[in-house]
């Protein structure tokens, strides 16, 4: 599913006042909605010159019922949208730690496309998203690839957030990469060959000076897949390795003590 363009706020109001009166005539019964096209009619017979047709009335019926619900004035609605979406760039407001390496890591802009695969919420996704960034997020989990985009619409950041439902070895980048964000697990699902592969994949489409993230678990803790099978994380000299030439560091988790392998890509001279 390829990205949305960014809407503008003027578009989005005029949607939010379509889905608003329609959803007000979805409530009520067919007759008090011929009631409404009644006065309508009255409405539209009482002004000079004007020749009623199907589609005069009807605007007049989504104006009636929009004074009814006493929907805001776009300058209204836009200065509560913009003190919604400045809450929405906090990292605190998606419950993330305004030090974590996610949060300082990723750079933001418009055009900045991140893939978050593996990661156990929809928090990362959404706060990227706020923050301006196209994020595409990948997991087999159907149920929370399903939340991701549910709290994504109901943020309003839908346009902004893609999900597909499967692993890193079924998945192929079709846009320039300047982030990865990988869950525990995304990686030590797969096979060392598969993971080799995938990791090379990821960095040959991300940029220069983009930066990946992996988190890691603490030595010799194990994950369950999906299957109820046991799978031993990816180990920090596995992920050195494969990250030779880039820059790369560690980094604690202060909440649950686990890590997060940070390497980011040089530019080649």
């Amino acid at each position: 599913m390829p990205f949305q363009n960014p809407r503008s706020l003027k578009y989005e109001y005029e949607l939010y006042v379509e889905r608003e009166i329609e959803d007000y005539k979805d409530s009520i019964p067919r007759s008090a909605i011929l009631k409404i096209g009644d006065e309508a009619v009255a409405s539209l017979a009482r002004q000079p010159q004007v020749a009623l047709t199907e589609l005069l009335i009807w605007q007049e019926v989504d104006r009636i019922i929009s004074r009814r619900l006493r929907l805001p004035t776009y300058q209204t609605w836009r200065r509560r949208r913009l003190r919604e979406l400045e809450k929405y760039r906090r990292p605190e407001t998606w419950g993330l730690d305004p030090n974590a390496a996610v949060c300082r890591a990723v750079e933001h802009a418009p055009d900045r496309h991140v893939l978050i695969a593996g990661t156990t919420d929809e928090a990362p996704a959404l706060y990227l998203a706020a923050n301006g960034c196209a994020v595409t997020a990948l997991d087999p989990a159907a149920d929370l690839m399903q939340r991701v985009l549910a709290a994504a619409q109901q943020a309003g950041l839908h346009d902004r957030v893609r999900t597909y439902h499967g692993d890193l070895a079924a998945w192929h980048p079709d846009v320039e990469l300047h982030a990865v964000v990988c869950g525990a697990t995304a990686l030590a699902r797969l096979s060392p060959a598969d993971r080799a592969r995938v990791i090379d994949v990821l960095q040959s489409a991300t940029a220069d000076g983009g930066v990946h993230l992996v988190e890691t678990i603490a030595a010799g803790a194990q994950d369950v897949g999906s299957d109820g099978t046991p799978t031993i994380v990816m180990s920090l000299e596995e992920l050195e390795s494969r990250y030779r030439g880039w820059n790369v560091s560690l980094e604690r988790t202060r909440e649950n003590g686990s890590r997060t392998f940070l390497a980011r890509k040089e530019a080649v001279a």
